[in-house]
């Protein structure tokens, strides 16, 4: 085994040699009084707090960034460094993109060499799902233009001579990786941004953060109290990393979802023969190597890491002593894959804070509870990576009010309070994600920590009925079902580390293993008969996560003017559905709003004055939703409220042909199309049986809307009453119960829309194919934008594609077009009815104009896992293309009723 360095004489040296490198006075900083405004004051002076302060200056903005002790004295000043180009997701190949691009340029720009060393990176595969990942990501590199080989293991060997061929069974090369040094890129960051009138002030701790409440009585930030003076600013930004929560306590925040761990890596005896190869990941078994000339940097993610309660204020680069136990698996993963590294000894080890997230994705933008504060941490020991693409979007994001990317993965309005509210979620979360970092990740990856931490008022009556669920924002929602189960999720058991004992009960998550492919799910068929029974008979979804609002008050209607897209001026019955854009023309959430007058004082149809309206979100973006509301109510001073009562109301949907008929049984509201027309709503009443005056009756608001592309209703019903009819309903018989892997299914099928996949913020409507839900009249935010595309046209457009191969599509696949890359799936699912597979995604044309011509004349082809597969390109879903369906026409025969082309333009949804 490795020959370890115990001579603490040579250690202490290392240590002091380090410090004596950062702690060199800088002429950059400023030692006098802090100046009295700034438009921006940035807390923190790590990698990300340089990244958003160059970024900031560069674009003429006056901003400030404080550093408690020395810049990148916290945990950036012992990072690897390493910098990738490909990853599951398309935002982050951006980010990574944009990262390269700004670490590239800083010598350029500075005249000082700024650290960045283009060697290259591979990932290594042990196993055949691991090549399946890889060949993914390589597919989607095409795509966006990110150049990678698949290489087998003697050509892999080539770059990189201290492998052994014999362990693995190939590896991606992408020649665009590299290395930055951490102290050196923050220095030419800072020197750029100080000749752009940037301000750096070390050694001046931040003592608080002042807020005031406004007349709407929302909080405010006014300015930054430092031991040095006050600052006043209305824009503050929190790059503390592990200290990120403590900076976010001082505005009045209980908490950040960032947790620090210890993380590791050695440094070797140096090996000749690796200078200038590339760095590696083996994620097989959660090992990286980095090379810094002729010397291997080895680390890893283990499964028992140490999780620290908090990080002392006063900690300066500081390193803890490495526990062998256990990095030791490191050492002999190296050691399998390089067996020459089993020879020589270690110079020294790196062991210091980290900060990880639940997700293992970073916490960025505005807080929702507080204007102008501006999170940019939680980087997951990935902030070298990522902060420098992530700087781009943030001066975007407080310059213009909106980033440029997509960034709602990153979005700390993607938790909800009560996870934040919850000390055991985070921590059980982020131990997690940092033991999966380098796992597979599956299409229907599901997590095991952080489970029941929201339920709905029928959650037992679900799992009774053999619900399998799934999480999304907390809430617990049915995936799918197996009758005659009962499978709970069961308490996190930190994988048996920790002195926790595995669960005796694992059913669920070998459950969970059947969808650990790229290929077809084990649960395939079981999806299928779900999906299958909404559209031959009817089924019954429980979508009680779904976010809803109220929008209320004096200035309710002036609200919804600006932030809804479609025209709202309709009879009070009427269901709408709607857009909500940023200044930017992008959608920020595809809604339902029903047009209210006040009601009877229930939770279904509250008093209130004037025009209401009740507007239905994604559960998982409801935050989102809300709070882009209140942003809009805050800016322009409206006297309006939006009250969130998701919790208080349950919705079961009834879909599918026989729906009508099955819901009749229990009302006495007429159902009918003149009765009760599509996109209506109206508050009925619902008992055992609508014959029985003498059945207990409960009232709720009935919505007639779907997104399977089915006659159909929901049901909002208050949570104290959802029970008995949940209970009457699923006893029908005739409706089966069915999940969110069949409804998402039915809708891709349908060709609805989906937030966050296949419409996102930095789509427009008009590249969406959702110009018809844009009134022409009217000052909604984004108009011009929309109005603007209508007439020049767009460079990007949304399009439908079926395949006539049987192979699982999930999205992130290559498209092309006469042999060429145009694009990728934005979403890939089965369709049940159609029986081939469908995907979603965004054409473009080298820049140019993308025509209806441009996409009708193409010869297409999808790239799955490196095989191409011939496509049908549809302007619109090839499935019912008048709508007939939703309207409960079903010919003679609905159950052979023949599928056929189109879109129903007057419905959506989002998951």
């Amino acid at each position: 085994m490795f020959k370890v360095v115990k001579d603490s004489n040579i250690r202490t040296k290392a240590v002091n040699y380090l410090r004596q490198l950062r702690y060199e006075k800088r002429s950059l900083a400023t030692q006098q009084e802090v100046v009295s405004s700034a438009d921006v004051v940035i807390i923190g002076g790590g990698i990300a707090g340089c990244n958003t302060l160059y970024q900031l200056t560069k674009r003429g903005v006056n901003a400030v960034l404080l550093e408690r002790a020395k810049l990148t004295s916290g945990t950036t000043w012992h990072t690897a460094g390493l910098v990738w180009s490909l990853r599951p997701c398309d935002l982050e190949v951006k980010l990574l993109r944009d990262s390269r691009k700004v670490y590239s340029s800083l010598e350029k720009e500075t005249g000082d060499y700024a650290g960045w060393i283009n060697n290259g990176g591979m990932f290594i595969s042990r196993s055949e799902i691991r090549t399946q990942e890889y060949l993914r990501l390589h597919t989607l590199g095409k795509a966006m233009g990110i150049p990678s080989q698949i290489l087998d293991p003697n050509e892999a060997q080539k770059l990189f001579p201290l492998l052994d061929p014999s362990v693995f069974k190939m590896a991606l090369y992408s020649p665009e990786d590299g290395t930055i040094d951490p102290s050196m890129a923050c220095n030419a960051l800072v020197k750029m941004a100080s000749k752009n009138g940037g301000k750096i002030y070390e050694e001046c701790p931040v003592l608080d953060i002042h807020y005031t409440h406004n007349l709407l009585g929302n909080k405010e930030v006014t300015a930054v109290h430092t031991d040095r003076g006050i600052i006043k600013t209305k824009c503050v930004v929190n790059c503390g990393g592990a200290w990120g929560p403590r900076v976010a306590r001082f505005a009045g925040i209980p908490s950040l979802p960032i947790i620090p761990f210890k993380h590791a890596y050695v440094v070797c005896d140096a090996t000749p023969e690796i200078r200038n190869a590339p760095n590696i990941r083996d994620h097989d078994v959660n090992l990286y190597i980095k090379v810094q000339g002729e010397s291997c940097h080895v680390g890893g993610y283990e499964s028992n890491p140490h999780m620290l309660d908090q990080v002392p204020d006063n900690l300066q680069f500081h390193m803890y002593d490495l526990d062998w136990d256990i990095f030791g698996i490191h050492m002999s993963s190296a050691a399998s894959l390089c067996p020459k590294l089993d020879k020589i000894g270690i110079k020294s080890t790196v062991c210091g804070p980290e900060s990880f997230t639940p997700d293992h994705k970073p916490v960025l933008g505005e807080d929702p509870n507080v204007f102008g504060l501006y999170h940019n941490c939680g980087y997951n020991s990935a902030g070298m990576m990522f902060s420098a693409g992530c700087g781009i979007q943030m001066a975007e994001w407080i310059i213009s009010g909106r980033p440029h990317y997509n960034m709602f993965t990153f979005d700390i309005r993607r938790f909800t309070p009560g996870q934040m509210s919850r000390g055991h979620w985070m921590r059980e979360s982020s131990h997690e994600a940092y033991v999966r970092n380098y796992s597979v990740v599956y299409p229907h990856d599901e997590p095991l920590a952080g489970r029941d931490a929201s339920h709905d008022a029928i959650h037992q009556e679900l799992v009774d009925d053999g619900a399998v669920m799934q999480a999304r924002a907390g809430w617990e929602r049915p995936a799918f079902f197996m009758p005659g189960e009962k499978i709970r999720v069961q308490q996190y058991d930190w994988g048996g580390t920790h002195d926790y004992p595995r669960n005796m009960d694992q059913r669920y998550e070998n459950i969970l293993k059947g969808d650990y492919t790229f290929n077809f799910s084990k649960h395939h068929e079981l999806i299928g008969s779900e999906a299958l029974a909404c559209r031959n008979a009817a089924a019954l979804f429980n979508m009680s996560y779904y976010g809803k609002l109220y929008l209320t008050g004096p200035d309710a209607q002036r609200t919804a003017d600006l932030a809804f897209t479609s025209d709202l001026s309709k009879l009070n019955d009427r269901v709408v559905y709607s857009l909500m854009l940023n200044e930017k023309g992008g959608v920020e959430a595809d809604v339902t709003v029903s047009i209210l007058d006040g009601g009877s004082g229930q939770l279904h149809e509250p008093i209130f004055k004037g025009r209401g309206y009740y507007i239905v979100t994604s559960g998982f973006s409801a935050i989102h939703a809300l709070a882009h509301l209140r942003r809009i109510i805050q800016k322009h001073k409206l006297k309006a409220t939006v009250t969130d009562v998701s919790k208080q109301l349950c919705i079961l949907s009834v879909q599918g042909p026989e729906s009508q008929h099955i819901i009749q049984r229990f009302t006495d509201a007429g159902l009918s199309n003149d009765a009760f027309p599509v996109n209506t709503h109206r508050s009925i009443r619902l008992g055992k049986s609508s014959r029985n005056p003498d059945d207990k009756q409960y009232t709720c608001r009935a919505l007639r809307v779907t997104w399977s592309g089915e006659l159909g209703w929901e049901l909002h019903v208050p949570s104290s009453h959802a029970i008995p009819v949940y209970r009457a309903l699923s006893r029908t018989k005739g409706l089966k119960n069915a999940g969110w892997r069949a409804l998402t299914s039915l809708s891709l099928e349908k060709g609805y829309h989906l937030w966050n996949a296949d419409l996102r913020t930095d789509d427009n409507p008009i590249e969406a194919g959702l110009g018809f839900t844009c009134r022409k009249e009217g000052d909604y935010i984004g108009n011009e934008f929309v109005t603007k595309a209508r007439k020049n046209g767009v460079t990007k457009k949304y399009a439908y594609f079926t395949l006539d191969d049987k192979v699982a599509i999930f999205g992130q696949e290559a498209i092309f077009r006469n042999g060429e890359p145009v694009g990728y799936l934005r979403r890939g699912d089965y369709a049940f009815y159609l029986d081939k597979p469908v995907g979603v995604g965004y054409i473009t044309n080298k820049g140019a104009k993308v025509t209806k011509d441009f996409l009708k004349d193409g010869e297409y082809e999808i790239e799955v896992m490196g095989q191409r597969h011939k496509a049908t390109l549809h302007l619109k879903s090839p499935f019912d293309p008048n709508g007939q369906r939703i309207l409960g026409n079903y010919g003679n025969d609905e159950h052979i009723h023949e599928p056929h082309a189109g879109q129903n333009e007057r419905a959506g949804g989002v998951e």
